[in-house]
């Protein structure tokens, strides 16, 4: 399927309402005769043409290019509520956090949603400039950088300092969503559909999750909140959550932030941000409307990658697949292509932006 078919036949939201004409063709040259009179003249305006009319054509193109070369610097004062408008579908934003490193994942994201024909919805939250740039040239709009940018030479190694900034992010960028009445969806971008999630979010919930656990769940399990764990809180994952614009969403948004600040990153406690999101919910259980999502249709990566009976008993319920409980990029690719989960290589048409 060719990629033209999602490319929005709107406007850019910040293109330029005066764009460059098309340029004039270069200089026509006057016939002359060959009986000139002198050869002199002759040789003189090979010259001129040779020495001078073709470097000049060349200067010429060359600041041509530069001059109508859509403006990228632009995009440095695109702000979060201009870019929730934008992309926002029936009151909804997905949403992804993504660094430079991640663009493949991110474009395998993408073309599992297309399928399901969200892609308008998504929201590419840039972690640094170069994303900024690459995903706003392809598909303009669709990606916002909320200041200020992590620092761009740290490392995003799970359990690293680098990693730990980069995700603590993530929940004042959902706050900041929700109070501007959006529904917002997170995403990490080492995920697929594989099927539409939108039905699963049935009633008026606050908030909609899934549970990062591997012991398989009967079919009708409960949807309240998991009992806490050996550490005395739940495993519930931050990596795919859906919020509606309620009061009770933004408390736990908040509260989340406040976590984050209780239990900062440090050498000893190499932290992320989930156990914070987990001791926000069990502290907010009883204030904030929670919903469970369905382990078959939801599954955690050590579920869905190693248990290979469970796979099969539930096969044609799963909706998202979470490549997680393995690290390292080229070890998530494998294990992608392992599965027919890696799209990039073939499907690339099928993505908003193509072949970045």
């Amino acid at each position: 399927m060719s990629s033209f078919l999602y490319q929005r036949p709107i406007h850019n939201p910040l293109s330029d309402p005066y764009p460059i004409s098309p340029r004039s063709s270069a200089s026509s040259h006057k016939p002359y005769s060959i009986f000139s009179p002198t050869t002199l003249l002759v040789l003189l305006s090979l010259m001129v043409v040779m020495g001078v009319f073709f470097p000049w054509v060349g200067m010429r193109e060359s600041l041509f290019s530069v001059t109508t070369r859509p403006s990228i610097a632009k995009w440095r004062d695109y702000t979060l509520a201009q870019a929730a408008s934008f992309v926002a579908r029936n009151g909804t934003v997905i949403v992804c956090a993504v660094s430079q490193p991640y663009l493949p994942f991110l474009n395998n994201w993408l073309i599992s949603i297309a399928r399901q024909k969200h892609q308008d919805k998504v929201l590419v939250i840039a972690e640094d400039y170069a994303t900024l740039y690459k995903v706003n040239e392809w598909w303009p709009g669709h990606a916002v950088l909320v200041p200020p940018a992590p620092d761009a030479q740290t490392a995003h190694k799970f359990g690293s300092q680098g990693f730990f900034n980069f995700t603590s992010r993530r929940p004042r960028h959902l706050l900041q969503i929700l109070e501007l009445g959006y529904n917002v969806m997170y995403n990490d971008v080492d995920m697929v559909w594989l099927a539409d999630p939108f039905p699963y979010f049935e009633g008026n919930h606050d908030v909609y999750f899934t549970d990062d656990m591997t012991p398989v769940k009967p079919l009708n399990h409960s949807h309240d909140l998991p009992p806490p764990g050996k550490k005395g809180r739940t495993y519930i994952c931050s990596c795919m959550i859906f919020l509606r614009p309620t009061s009770g969403a933004k408390l736990l948004m908040k509260k989340w932030i406040e976590e984050l600040k209780d239990q900062p990153w440090s050498r000893e406690k190499k932290a992320n941000d989930q156990p914070a999101f987990n001791w926000a919910l069990d502290k907010l259980a009883n204030e904030v409307d929670l919903y469970l999502l369905p382990q078959a249709a939801f599954p955690t990566g050590g579920l869905y990658f190693k248990n290979k009976t469970w796979v099969q008993e539930t096969k044609g319920m799963h909706v998202i697949l979470h490549n997680n409980y393995i690290l390292g990029f080229e070890k998530k690719i494998k294990r992608f292509h392992d599965y027919d989960l890696w799209l990039v290589n073939d499907h690339a048409d099928e993505s908003p932006l193509g072949r970045i």
